[in-house]
């Protein structure tokens, strides 16, 4: 279309579009569940499953089982009330129906039905529907058992009684839209991930997972009596803990309640976790700002008190006191609110409060009762504090120059002439000579690139100070200028797309993961916000004559070969054994081309999950490395790619 071509003769009311209930979230399915992709097909399953959540919230769930059908359908089974299936007052048709088709219609509005609740939008259910080929509902209540059929969000049989039932509960099958969705495979891993967080949060509830995809049914059954205190021991396996068991606090205050469970442990980084009505809240919000303010206060309070910190010493930093803490932060309120830009942030005042109040009282008493494990807290505090000054000494010979001049990032940086960082991308590559075929093949008005050369320190095993002091993560940091740590600030990262260009082999793996680690613990926005990326470099290059192309993996170059109906005795294969192999020319082709290449987005699916795979695989016990290798080998199918 031209640009000032007109779309329509006319513009009048026949123009204006009014998508009726469930039309609009079929229309525009990734406002209502983020994407048609993966990660979207996974989130009807979730907000199925968090209407049980809330029954078990409201004191009448007690078990749930989610099942995986052979056909890749769900099946969610609860023992809740069951959704009411009376006639609805202001709308004449069965309250289940209602629940169904309609948007924005539950019992989480201000009725008497739920006190709290995880179901914010009442659009669970019928988003769910909208977005199904089919939806069957059984409901056992008073007595009966109902059931109703909906195709594609339209009711397609009436509400019928089928039987009768001592027991009460919600049965709920759905299929997802081939119309809709692109992959329509679920994933056991992603839903086991999901729902042990669940079980974790809301203790003594038994939530069970079945599979009956493979020839061998799997079963997995989540129940956790100890609730979130088995959550943070869970998260801190592979780690050495200062003390055992977790420290748990919780109080309440009207329809409010908090409970926390707090562990330290010897690693160098803080992982805390925030939840309100089951909900993470990512992006933090006043419950976490009422913890933290209170844990660095009853610290400080403690050593002054008994002149661990003398007199005329600094206070401990918030920083300090975190350090290796693993904690979860878990609220549980009538009217959440809230808000940021992906409404994951908690904006209720009043819950600060409550949260400083009962952290102050309860962690206070806990230090006066247990002076020995108190001692070693104040120590590993103390002990970040000292590394703390150390890395603030090492930072400020790093920022003596902005990091804007040129004289000012490191010299073997070959930077880009463009200057918005939205249009910039940052290779950093292994090696010099590849960084030399690097340097000459790329765009150079929006593609750096910057060599490392020999292998980097493993930062899951040094503070912040050795991080600094490090010649080869040094250049990294400069480079691209946001910071580090609390300093890190990602409105002065200087290249958007942060692409990781290694080896295809055993060395090359390990120099992405120390990459990997390292952005994770010290820069985790990058991650979180899809600036991290891996680039693919061909593993083989075919000829025939004068024709030629390239392969990433053998998968690929048998296919291609017998696409060419080729025979291989006849081809030329020459296998890389390493992108410095390339020349300019090759790599831009096959590996920097943006219209040609293949690069991986790095995404943070779960960090629970990240923290513990960087801790089992970097960290300083064997065993948990052992156990993860031998449980993912099976998996591992060409090391070499």
């Amino acid at each position: 279309m031209e640009e000032n071509e007109k779309v329509s003769a006319s513009y009048d009311e026949s123009q204006i579009q009014v998508l009726e209930g469930l039309e609009a979230v079929r229309k525009r399915p990734g406002m209502y569940i983020g994407s048609t992709s993966l990660r979207g097909l996974h989130h009807l399953v979730y907000e199925i499953v968090d209407n049980s959540i809330d029954e078990a919230l409201a004191g009448y769930c007690s078990e749930i089982e989610i099942k995986i059908n052979k056909d890749n359908s769900i099946t969610n089974t609860d023992n809740g009330r069951g959704i009411p299936v009376g006639i609805h007052h202001q709308i004449g048709i069965p309250t289940i129906e209602v629940v169904h088709t309609i948007l924005h219609a539950g019992g989480k509005f201000g009725g008497k039905g739920y006190k709290v609740s995880g179901g914010l939008h009442g659009v669970g259910a019928s988003v769910v529907n909208a977005l199904s080929e089919y939806l069957e509902v059984e409901v056992s209540r008073d007595g009966n058992i109902y059931r109703q059929r909906y195709e594609r969000g339209k009711p397609a049989t009436g509400l019928e009684i089928i039987g009768h039932s001592d027991v009460t509960g919600t049965k709920s099958t759905f299929k997802p839209d081939p119309d809709i969705f692109e992959e329509l495979v679920f994933d056991f891993d992603t839903l086991i991930t999901r729902f042990r967080q669940m079980a974790f949060l809301n203790r003594g509830i038994k939530i069970r997972l079945v599979d009956d995809r493979p020839e061998e049914r799997i079963q997995e059954t989540l129940h956790y009596e100890g609730g979130i205190v088995s959550f943070v021991e869970y998260m801190n396996k592979n780690k050495e803990a200062v003390h055992e068991p977790p420290i748990y606090i919780e109080g309440s205050k009207d329809t409010s309640y908090v409970e926390i469970a707090m562990q330290y442990s010897e690693t160098y980084v803080e992982n805390i976790y925030s939840f309100a009505n089951n909900i993470e809240t990512t992006e933090g919000g006043t419950h976490l700002t009422g913890f933290k303010a209170a844990i660095t206060k009853v610290i400080n309070d403690y050593s002054r008190k008994y002149n661990i910190i003398k007199e005329n010493d600094k206070n401990l930093s918030g920083e300090d006191v975190r350090e290796g803490l693993t904690a979860v932060v878990s609220v549980k309120i009538s009217d959440p609110q809230f808000e940021g830009q992906t409404k994951t942030k908690l904006g209720n005042s009043d819950i600060r409060g409550l949260v400083e109040s009962v952290v102050s009282e309860k962690l206070e008493s806990y230090l006066e009762e247990n002076p020995s494990i108190a001692k070693k807290i104040l120590e590993k505090s103390i002990n970040a504090a000292r590394a703390r000054e150390a890395a603030r000494k090492a930072r400020e010979l790093t920022r003596r120059k902005s990091v804007l001049e040129s004289n000012a990032l490191p010299g073997k940086l070959a930077d880009c002439s463009e200057r918005d960082p939205s249009q910039c991308e940052i290779y950093i590559v292994e090696g010099d000579s590849a960084g030399g075929s690097a340097k000459q093949g790329r765009e150079r008005r929006t593609q750096a690139i910057l060599p490392l050369w020999g292998k980097m320190m493993n930062v899951e095993k040094a503070r912040l100070d050795k991080v600094y002091g490090n010649e080869k993560l040094l250049p990294v940091i400069t480079a691209l200028g946001s910071g580090v740590g609390e300093d890190f600030d990602i409105s002065k990262l200087r290249y958007h797309k942060v692409i990781i260009m290694a080896d295809a082999d055993v060395d090359g793996s390990h120099i992405r993961t120390l990459l990997l680690t390292f952005f994770f613990r010290y820069m985790r926005p990058l991650v979180e916000n899809n600036h991290i990326y891996i680039a693919q470099p061909p593993l083989f290059k075919i000829a025939k004559g004068k024709e030629e192309f390239y392969a990433y993996n053998e998968k690929e170059l048998e296919k291609k070969v017998m696409e060419k109906n080729w025979k291989k005795e006849e081809c030329s294969i020459q296998r890389y054994k390493g992108l410095g192999e390339m020349n300019p020319e090759q790599l831009w082709q096959t590996t920097m081309n943006p219209e040609t290449r293949t690069i991986l987005k790095v995404e943070l699916e779960d960090a629970v999950t990240a923290d513990g795979i960087f801790t089992a695989l970097m960290g300083d016990k064997v065993e948990p490395r052992k156990e993860f290798i031998q449980a993912y080998a099976k998996n591992a199918v060409n090391l070499d790619i």
